[in-house]
């Protein structure tokens, strides 16, 4: 027999056959995806005939705490952003809350603190589905600053941002934590004289930042991509920042961790100055046949 008649309605593509109309042959529903990489809050309203999507939400990593430059405090690195994927039910026509949360301010001047990084959340009503948590900013007190955690009801998997390194009197400065990983922790990052910071912890993650010396502040931490997981970042040597995991960017000069979501690092105790910033979040939705984080047919289509 053939085809009887052939049905556009609005994402599906439904094919009918033989004498029987009610018969259907496949369903076809067209991939897509959304990507937040804006800092705010925003609403994703889901696509007609669309009934499962997977996602992936990174925070922002932590500002480094600023530097006197008197030899007593170096300053203190940030930490990385956490990492919460999901594959969840949803509704045709249903609206989800999206929060992308921003990069930690590093420190301004003297031994002020960074500013914590904030959350990327999909947020259903009062719920948390899925959320990358922020990053802590460093601090002058000598004490490692923590990465973000991965929470939400709907997390299938994702990791925890590396620590920031912690600032010491009369020595380099701590550099920033790497981003987290799908499957494992972002690399924390270097401290001391001869501080090195660690690689992403084999999921994905972004590098920790190495220990500023010399008045540099190249140590950031490395970043995370959102098309899936990949290969993981390196950490830094002295003077140097981590490289991005999963397609992330490595740290900026000044300090700056690399996108996303990776802790800014510290200057050394003889050079005064601002801190590093944290790298914002982000936030991406995919929908679509055999799709799904962390990495079945997760890059842009």
């Amino acid at each position: 027999m053939g085809i009887r008649s052939y049905i556009q309605q609005d994402l599906q593509s439904t094919v009918y056959y033989g004498s029987n109309a009610n018969r259907k042959l496949s369903i076809i529903v067209p991939p897509g995806q959304e990507a937040f990489t804006t800092v705010g809050t925003f609403t994703f309203t889901v696509p007609s005939g669309i009934t499962e999507i997977s996602a992936v939400c990174v925070g922002g990593g932590g500002g480094a705490s600023a530097c006197p430059g008197t030899s007593a405090n170096s300053g203190g690195g940030g930490g990385g952003g956490g990492l919460s994927y999901g594959t969840f039910a949803v509704t045709p026509g249903e609206t989800l809350t999206i929060i992308v949360g921003s990069g930690g301010a590093g420190g301004a001047s003297g031994t002020t603190s960074g500013s914590n990084g904030g959350a990327s959340i999909i947020r259903r009503g009062g719920t948390d589905l899925l959320s990358g948590n922020g990053g802590t900013g460093g601090t002058n007190t000598g004490t490692s600053a923590a990465g973000g955690t991965s929470t939400g009801t709907e997390r299938d998997g994702g990791g925890g941002g590396g620590s920031g390194g912690a600032a010491q009197g009369n020595n380099g400065g701590g550099g920033g934590g790497g981003a987290a990983g799908y499957s494992g922790s972002g690399g924390n990052a270097g401290t001391t004289n001869t501080g090195v910071g660690s690689g992403g912890d084999g999921g994905g993650g972004g590098g920790g930042g190495g220990q500023s010396a010399s008045g540099t502040q190249n140590n950031g931490g490395g970043g995370v991509g959102i098309l899936g997981e990949g290969t993981s970042g390196s950490g830094g040597a002295t003077g140097q920042p981590g490289t991005g995991g999963s397609g992330g960017s490595t740290g900026t000069s000044g300090g700056n961790g690399g996108t996303y979501g990776a802790g800014g690092g510290g200057k050394e105790d003889d050079t005064a100055g601002s801190g590093g910033n944290g790298a914002q979040g982000a936030v991406r939705i995919i929908w679509g046949p055999g799709r799904s984080y962390p990495s079945t047919n997760t890059g842009d289509l």
